[in-house]
């Protein structure tokens, strides 16, 4: 009995220990390599493949501008006589050859850098939310300058979101420039990531560009290692080019902006019901931004982002979650690293509008879905709400946290002599009855199981000590700790005041 209570002893001094510490190995950091979930056969990933490829060169893509046209004819591409720009198989699949297979997005903090190709998985932001959920009211609001900023500061603290791209749209500018002005400088200041913006037009890529050299340390010192790339969507479905995007992908490629070139159809409304003809129509609209891209300038890095966008089909409402969204953007991950190209999806949007459990489900299985199938880039992936209506502080906390378990569920279960733990269950069994304390336990407990902080995984009575606090209140205690205390200085005063003189900055 003595030694039994020496263990028991011990154990619970080493557990006190160890749940007061932060843990010292992450078990399942971004980056885990997925591609176990496959929705598609190979057989169903080549007819897809074969009728997009023959969609862009019978029927082709309207409404393409002179300039894309003169482009792409040089080489090799045709005018029907209907007008419309064609690209034969050939020349597609050439494209395909010679396109970006891997990209490194940079952070202005090098070690922040991700690679992004193959099956590494990385989730991380989107969207352009028009309304914010108030942490103060439980009600959204319109989205506000000051709102973006706080988003930027803070998921630069939540290590499993890789990139910022700008989350909401603040309503509260005066216009299009000094939105997009701003929108930029608030992403330069709140992080040191990988960052994403949009532009309404292309003669506003110069200007941020400019501010970007700025924050650099000098005049061309941005594109040399530019740590911004860009949103665009050049395709109006179905099959059309939309001529200011377009402006915008050939301004961006002149500062050697990196471009997430996005097809964002829907199904039942600008791309047919059926999944299967819906990853027709959106995998060929995709390969069209992938041969801009290329007639622009070849090899040039590009995300292949063929986003799959449900509608409900009984009321033409968008839907965020659900299991139409999971398996399509699966499958368009399938696909897009089937062809070898850098993949870009849209999961984890729920259409809930509060902090409940249909947030969780909607998050759990899209975001789960996508990770598995080996997305590179899982877009709209934190924080988003309301059928992307809208964002919410406290959802960033709880998706950072899922994101946690989703990358465990990536990474398996390594076999090997050491984790069977021959010789531990023989000394188990023959001895002690149990591997409480046991050298593979403690071996086990930081590689191979992730703890969650926001998650509460005490006993009812101890919950009912607490207050009885639901996660939506844990979450928005967090938020507030953070926005109260956490100002990161990443733009130098003196550089700041240098961007006042020549910009309207509003933060």
């Amino acid at each position: 009995m003595a030694r039994k209570s020496s263990r028991a002893g011990g154990r619970a001094a080493r557990v006190a220990k160890r749940v007061a510490e932060e843990p010292e190995v992450n078990p399942a950091p971004p980056g885990q390599i997925g591609g176990q979930y496959k929705p598609l056969t190979e057989e169903g990933i080549r007819k897809i493949y074969d009728n997009a490829l023959k969609f862009l060169e019978e029927l082709g893509m309207g409404d393409a501008p002179d300039f894309l046209v003169d482009a792409c004819v040089k080489k090799g591409a045709r005018v029907n006589s209907l007008g419309r720009l064609c690209f034969s198989r050939s020349m597609i699949e050439d494209i395909i050859s010679g396109a970006a297979k891997k990209i490194t997005l940079n952070g202005r903090d090098e070690t922040r850098s991700i690679e992004v190709g193959g099956n590494k998985v990385h989730f991380g932001t989107g969207g352009a939310a028009v309304q914010t959920l108030d942490i103060d009211t439980g009600l959204y609001r319109p989205s506000t300058l000051q709102d973006l900023y706080n988003f930027t500061r803070l998921q630069d603290k939540l290590n499993n979101i890789s990139w910022f791209a700008r989350c909401c749209v603040a309503t509260d500018l005066p216009n299009n420039y000094d939105l997009d002005v701003n929108t930029a400088f608030a992403l330069a200041k709140g992080t040191t990531k990988p960052v994403a913006t949009s532009f309404f037009i292309h003669e506003h890529v110069e200007p941020v560009v400019k501010m970007f050299d700025m924050i650099s340390g000098g005049e061309g010192k941005f594109s040399r290692r530019p740590w911004c790339f860009v949103h665009i969507s050049p395709i109006i479905s179905p099959f059309k080019y939309g001529q200011d995007a377009v402006e915008v992908c050939q301004q961006c490629i002149r500062h050697n902006l990196p471009v997430n070139c996005i097809t964002a159809a829907q199904s039942g409304a600008t791309a047919p019901a059926p999944p299967a003809g819906f990853l027709v129509t959106s995998v060929a609209e995709t390969l069209a931004s992938l041969a801009m891209v290329n007639c622009f300038k070849p090899g040039y890095p590009m995300v292949f982002s063929n986003w799959p966008f449900v509608v409900d089909l009984r009321t033409g409402a968008f839907c965020g979650g659900g299991g139409e969204t999971a398996i399509m953007n699966a499958a368009s991950a399938q696909i897009t690293n089937w062809l070898g190209l850098p993949s870009g999806v849209a999961s984890s949007m729920s259409d809930a509008k509060a902090v409940d459990a249909q947030m969780g489900v909607e998050k759990g299985i899209t975001a789960l879905s996508a990770g598995l199938a080996g997305a590179n880039m899982v877009f709209e992936s934190s924080g988003m709400m309301a059928s992307i209506l809208g964002c919410s502080f406290e959802a960033f906390i709880l998706d950072n946290e899922m994101h946690s378990h989703i990358y465990r569920s990536i990474r398996g279960i390594e076999v090997n002599d050491d984790t069977i733990s021959y010789d531990a269950i023989t000394d188990a069994v023959l001895g002690t009855g149990h591997f409480l304390g046991d050298g593979v336990t403690m071996a086990a407990m930081q590689r191979d199981y992730f703890y969650p902080s926001i998650a509460d995984r005490d006993p009812p009575i101890s919950w009912a000590e607490r207050g009885a606090p639901d996660i939506w209140h844990i979450a928005k205690e967090k938020v507030r700790d953070i926005l109260d205390n956490y100002y990161p200085v990443y733009i130098p005063s003196s550089v700041e005041e240098e961007i006042k003189r020549h910009y309207s900055i509003f933060i």
